[in-house]
């Protein structure tokens, strides 16, 4: 699991063992990690006579680009450091004076000749976005053929929330120390973020156990994902009842129970207006004319995909929400969901919204939740008293409780297509029935889709929410494989 820390519990760890170490170690460190990997970016062979440029803030993260740049120095790459602060590290400027790299007059000749430039303007504690003296340097690095390398964090985006306020410096790679930051897990900041790579600084024994954002790996699924035993029946693999769809949206239901069938649900129960459908598409599926009391039983259920907003809308989530088993709550079935009502439940309920109706339920602008995608998934969880999954550009899961925020990395725009919000939703109403957490089901089922979508869109190719469905099997037994 990649897991990532608020730069508050970063600095913290970083001043705990720096009392235990002499001066300018955990410097040094960061350093070496820094070269080996710009070293390892320009390529074997490459690094002797290669043109490295340095952007220099007044700040730590200054130094270790200047302690960097002086390791590349010594092994005779062209280092040249362009001072953008008040003032520069005084010893990391010094080692890079005697390893033979020099300071620019001017930026902007360095910039166009460089093979690979390292940004080290603002660290962990920048706010607001470049400063208007550096934002001509770092178009111009940008600009160039360089490969970018951001030292710790892209310089000009938020390292405890993704935001991005004002311009940023849009890297190639990132090397991050000691521990990943947040704002390089979430859109929009990991946008600009580019590869990852993590630096042991040995802040491991040093960090907090519960971190702040947490990143499922296939490893992690391999291990959370229900597999029938030998004794299962379809009650022990879990039945989902799925309310969704209408007579203007029948394919949302099909969806629905398309994603429920293929997360592994024993039996999927289906309630709604969209039974020809789903029979014609599902022979297997249960289905029932309603209420969704009379269904027969459900271990978990799926409600909202396309049942419209008239008034039986509103009456079908209420009596679904009055039931004693885990609850999905997705699209339709989240407008007007009032607070207190899913307080008021005893089992779990899961709400899935993307962005739009996320901001309808905080009562803040679309922009806001797009921008602030952290903050506005704790602040759901924390007023509905439930798990949310914010669907988007980068998927985020917060758990009732509050606690560590889950990431999900396996996201593609290919899920940007009509009705893959209603697989997702089926897909995550079986990973409850089937016995697991609402944090799990969620973070689980986000990545399988994702995962699902990469597998559907191989080459590039468009895909429909239909392929996404059909490539859950794939995408299941990929992360299973090496169980």
């Amino acid at each position: 699991m990649r897991i990532a820390y608020r730069v508050e519990t970063v600095r913290t760890a970083e001043a705990e063992l720096m009392a235990r170490l002499p001066p300018g170690t955990l410097m040094q460190r960061a350093a070496a990690g820094l070269a080996a990997a710009c070293c390892s970016l320009l390529g074997k062979g490459r690094v002797y006579g290669a043109r490295v440029v340095l952007l220099v803030g007044s700040g730590d993260n200054g130094g270790d680009a200047l302690y960097a740049g002086a390791r590349l120095a010594r092994r005779g790459a062209g280092v040249t450091a362009v001072l953008l602060g008040e003032r520069a590290h005084e010893g990391g400027l010094a080692a890079l004076r005697a390893a033979g790299g020099r300071v620019a007059e001017e930026p902007f000749g360095p910039l166009a000749a460089a093979d690979l430039v390292l940004d080290g303007i603002t660290g962990i504690g920048g706010r607001g976005g470049l400063r208007p003296e550096a934002v001509p340097v770092a178009r111009a690095a940008r600009g160039s053929d360089a490969v970018v390398v951001a030292v710790d964090l892209p310089s000009g985006v938020d390292a405890d929330t993704g935001e991005v306020h004002g311009e940023a410096l849009r890297a190639d790679a990132t090397i991050t120390f000691g521990a990943y930051k947040p704002g390089l897990l979430v859109d929009p900041a990991r946008e600009y973020a580019g590869a990852l790579r993590l630096v042991d600084i040995g802040l491991g024994d040093v960090l907090p156990g519960v971190p702040d954002l947490e990143a499922l790996q296939h490893e992690d699924l391999a291990w959370l994902l229900p597999v029938p035993g030998a004794e299962s029946d379809k009650y022990r693999r879990g039945v989902v009842g799925v309310l969704a769809g209408s007579a203007r949206y029948p394919g949302a239901a099909v969806l629905a129970v398309a994603g429920a069938l293929r997360g592994g649900a024993g039996a999927v129960r289906y309630v709604g207006h969209a039974g020809d459908a789903v029979i014609a598409a599902h022979p297997e599926t249960l289905v029932h004319p309603g209420p969704p009391d009379k269904a027969g039983r459900v271990q978990a259920w799926v409600v909202g995909p396309g049942i419209g907003e008239g008034p039986g809308a509103g009456v079908a989530v209420g009596e679904v929400l009055a039931s004693d088993v885990p609850v999905l709550v997705d699209a339709d079935g989240l407008r007007g969901l009032v607070p207190d009502a899913v307080r008021a439940r005893t089992a779990p309920t899961l709400l899935t919204p993307h962005a739009g109706e996320a901001a309808a339920l905080l009562g803040v602008a679309r922009e806001e939740v797009e921008a602030g995608r952290l903050a506005a998934v704790r602040e759901l969880a924390g007023r509905f008293g439930a798990t949310v999954l914010l669907k988007g550009s980068t998927t985020v899961v917060c758990g009732a409780d509050g606690g560590p925020v889950r990431v999900n990395p396996t996201g593609t725009s290919w899920l940007a297509t009509a009705g893959s919000g209603d697989v997702l939703s089926g897909l995550a109403g079986s990973l409850l029935a089937a016995g697991l957490p609402a944090l799990d089901a969620a973070s689980c089922a986000a990545y399988l889709h994702g995962l699902a979508a990469r597998r559907a869109s191989e080459g590039g190719a468009p895909v429909t929410a239909t392929e996404v469905a059909d490539s859950l099997r794939g995408a299941w037994r990929d992360v299973t494989a090496g169980a």
